[in-house]
């Protein structure tokens, strides 16, 4: 009987100290102390906390935001990003799923199209002259853009994005709106807020984890395309300096330029989002460089990347 009591009063001891000190050794990141991180899962492994502690200390401009995410499980390893789970315009991060959109309603047959540059209302002033789907991606010709979503509806967007996690767009946003060429309205607060009313807005965090399934994706119809274009953009297009601050070429971008949210107004924001490694990505780090295109907002995400991949 006395075995058995102090049995008893073992199991107790040893249930106390387990709740006290779980098994998973969860600890907290170095990004979460800062009051933006919100319920932002941490992280768990040495890399989340020395990614964390690097680019919190290497990146310090107030003009940088940034989500990394573990590539396999979504969970969010280091951020510097006010209210991430806030949906904002994104600009040509959302062309992916546009394509995608366009695609099932047409058999994933998309269209050729030769981009003459400001007069088919392209960024790039010279045009970027014959471009397909890949090409376009990697080189986020607008102007391609705007002939795919030409007739395209919010309502054909729609089944995409919860698809692939997103916020629909609202009802009243078509055509090249949806593919984030509506407009920057630079200069002018009030012209810019009502900008925003034609964006489909998204939260950051939900189109970094949308990337993620591009990523588990990769053999459905048209994804393994958009893929490609994102691989062709870190290293030739919009996003190749990705690539030349690595040591090695081996990643996949997406970049994107749109309207400033900030309270200090600029006339846009540069975004990318980048996977690396490009065959089997580990981690995805998005980021936001404000007032500068996205093809420059490029350049710092490349030296994050450099500084923190595993």
């Amino acid at each position: 009987m006395v075995q058995v009591r102090i049995a008893a009063l073992l199991l107790i001891v040893i249930t106390g100290l387990l709740a006290l000190f779980p098994a998973s050794g969860r600890t907290q990141s170095p990004g979460q102390s800062r009051a933006n991180s919100g319920a932002i899962d941490p992280g768990t492994s040495l890399f989340a906390q020395s990614a964390s502690q690097a680019l919190d200390r290497d990146f310090l401009s107030d003009d940088i935001s940034f989500l990394l995410l573990d590539a396999q499980t979504g969970a969010v390893l280091a951020s510097r990003w006010d209210h991430p789970e806030t949906p904002i315009p994104l600009g040509s991060l959302a062309k992916p799923f546009i394509a995608l959109a366009y695609g099932e309603r047409h058999e994933f047959k998309y269209p050729a199209h030769i981009c003459h540059g400001t007069s088919t209302g392209c960024w790039r002033p010279r045009g970027h002259g014959a471009v397909d789907l890949t090409s376009a991606i990697a080189y986020s010709c607008n102007s391609y853009f705007r002939v795919l979503t030409a007739n395209m509806t919010a309502a054909e967007v729609s089944p995409t994005a919860t698809r692939f996690g997103l916020s629909s767009p609202a009802p009243g946003i078509s055509g090249p709106a949806l593919a984030g060429l509506g407009g920057h309205a630079a200069g002018n607060r009030s012209l810019a807020n009502r900008a925003l009313e034609n964006q489909w807005l998204i939260s950051p965090l939900k189109i970094a984890r949308a990337y993620l399934e591009l990523i588990r994706r990769r053999d459905e119809p048209g994804v393994r395309l958009i893929l490609s274009g994102m691989e062709q953009s870190a290293r030739q297009g919009t996003g190749a300096e990705v690539d030349r601050a690595l040591p090695r070429s081996d990643a996949l971008a997406k970049t994107g330029t749109a309207p400033c949210t900030h309270p200090r107004h600029a006339p846009g924001d540069g975004f990318t989002v980048v996977l690396a490694p490009a065959g089997q990505p580990k981690i995805l780090l998005l980021v936001r460089v404000h007032g500068i295109p996205g093809a420059q907002a490029a350049r710092t995400a490349g030296q994050m990347l450099r500084r923190i991949e595993p």
